[in-house]
């Protein structure tokens, strides 16, 4: 009886290991297509510096990105704010302070992913993972911890959706190019 139950499970084990295979098997195999396929349309567009600026009465904002081939991120932030207040009857703004700890250098990884933030119920979508910590005095910082939706890119434009900062539609559009801030 012992020799049937081994030959019954050597069977099993051999059955098995016969049915493999050399190629990767996904547990959803549409979404790492899509990845593959995101990371080919997109991936050689997104390397390189881009910048975005943003300056109003009350704010003035600028970033700049720098995306490698192997996935490492390296960026600055400069962030300023003021208020809008009444002296003596008289409105007058405030001096412009720094966003601390949200400004200054920054490095981390990047990738581009098809996937649900929300989880297995999500709508799956172009995502952009940015993963960053800040450098020197706000080193205990993260300067990127998210997953933005990834909306477009080309040679000239980057356009994904705001995380610390956002346009009125609710994307941020950086522009290719080492810019310094006008601030």
């Amino acid at each position: 009886m012992k020799q049937a139950k081994f030959l019954l499970l050597l069977i099993v084990v051999l059955a098995f290991a016969s049915c493999g295979s050399d190629e990767p098997r996904y547990a959803d195999p549409e979404a790492h297509e899509k990845t593959v396929q995101l990371n080919e349309q997109y991936g050689p567009l997104m390397v390189g510096t881009w910048h975005y600026e943003n300056i109003s009465d009350t704010q003035r904002y600028f970033e700049r990105l720098t995306f490698q081939v192997d996935g490492t991120l390296s960026g600055m932030r400069k962030w300023q704010t003021r208020k809008l207040v009444t002296i003596d009857g008289e409105q007058r703004y405030t001096d412009w302070e720094n966003v601390e700890p949200l400004e200054g250098t920054f490095s981390g990884t990047w990738k581009l992913s098809y996937y649900s933030p929300e989880g297995g119920n999500g709508e799956k979508r172009n995502c952009l993972f940015l993963n960053a910590h800040y450098e020197g005095a706000n080193s205990g910082h993260m300067a990127y911890s998210n997953i933005a939706t990834l909306d477009y890119a080309d040679e000239t434009t980057f356009r994904f959706e705001g995380f610390y900062f956002k346009d009125k539609d609710g994307w941020i559009t950086f522009l290719r190019g080492d810019a310094e801030p006008n601030f």
